[in-house]
């Protein structure tokens, strides 16, 4: 019996030392494309793909910046959402902040080299002019229950501190249960002194990550544009929900709009993954959400923006728990055990 699904690509923190060797382990099949990779690295100088994820040592030094994380996580997913059973019926792709890259590709909007390209050039961009940073602070409480209020106030924070002297702080992604803000290191020290530290870890500052999807990034969105044509992008062969959850359609899409968008508002504003991924769910109503590797950590977003949008009656943690339980959806391909689920 066919079994529908949305796709979800991951983005940057993905890629983390557990995952070193990914490409060999789960796609070494696969090693023509990833060598088409490595010829585009070549291109610019850069180490390939194969030779980072065939590494004997993860450094996180390394393994954290732009120009290696975001070329290794796009081979990872993309591989991954080539890797799915014969039975399972793709309705709609979507992603992450980068993950939107890889969701391009998955959907046929980017053919595989193309997709990487831009993915290679928005990372190495982001990398060398590394403007800002991003640090994660929860909006909900432990057990996922839906609190606007909170949200509210944390946002209303967030817009103080960024009318101040000498501030930039904005929302740079609407994360599930999560806020990822983006900003200067003043907007950043300032969030970080305004907020008690829950959870014994947040705030956390994101390791070599810059002020993705705000105005700070209007520079990178500029060269991105100057660098990457829009002849790259075509009409896509499933459905895209982007970071602002509308639906851009098979047969229905203009390439230039695409563009305009993956380079421009994709880039310098908030990008909205609950609102995405919520969509998904009343739009398509898949059996399945399948989050392609690396990594398994999106999951966690996935599932609590499941529960803040209502879906199948869940509103806490612990029914999300009860229906994943009885007959798992949410798919984890990071996972060995809920990867065998979904692949042949």
């Amino acid at each position: 019996m066919t079994r529908t699904a949305v796709v979800i690509c991951p983005g940057r923190g993905t890629y983390n030392k557990p995952e070193l060797g990914y490409l060999h382990r789960h796609h070494g099949t696969r090693m023509e494309m990833f060598r088409g990779f490595d010829a585009i690295r070549a291109e610019a100088g850069q180490k390939s793909v194969t030779e980072l994820d065939s590494a004997s040592r993860f450094m996180v030094s390394t393994y954290s910046r732009g120009d290696v994380a975001s070329p290794l996580i796009y081979a990872a997913s993309l591989a991954d959402a080539q890797a799915l059973a014969e039975d399972i019926d793709v309705v709609a792709v979507t992603g992450n902040s980068m993950g939107w890259y890889i969701a391009l590709a998955a959907a046929g909007a980017l053919s595989p080299q193309d997709g990487f390209r831009v993915v290679n050039t928005m990372g190495t961009l982001m990398q060398e002019q590394l403007i800002g940073g991003q640090l994660v602070y929860p909006c909900i409480g432990d057990t996922w229950e839906n609190d606007p209020a909170r949200k509210a106030e944390l946002l209303a924070d967030v817009a103080r501190i960024n009318a101040a002297p000498d501030c930039d702080l904005a929302l740079s992604i609407d994360l599930g249960g999560m806020l990822v803000l983006a900003g200067n290191e003043t907007g950043l020290k300032a969030f970080e002194a305004s907020q008690p530290t829950v959870q014994e870890r947040f705030p956390m500052r994101l390791a070599n990550h810059a002020a993705f999807h705000t105005a700070l990034q209007t520079p990178v969105a500029a060269e991105g544009r100057a660098r990457l044509p829009v002849s790259l992008f075509t009409q896509p062969d499933l459905p895209l929900i982007d970071g602002r959850g509308k639906i851009w359609w098979p047969g229905a899409c203009d390439p230039q709009a695409l563009w305009d968008y993956t380079l421009g508002h994709q880039v310098t504003e908030s990008y909205d993954f609950t609102h995405a991924i919520q969509t998904a769910a009343r739009e398509f109503a898949p059996d399945l959400f399948i989050v392609t590797g690396p990594g398994a950590t999106l999951g966690g977003a996935v599932a609590q923006s499941l529960t803040l949008g209502n879906w199948r009656g869940m509103s806490d943690k612990a029914q999300f728990q009860a229906l994943q339980a009885e007959d798992p959806f949410l798919i984890s391909m990071g996972r060995d055990d809920q990867r065998a689920l979904v692949t042949p």
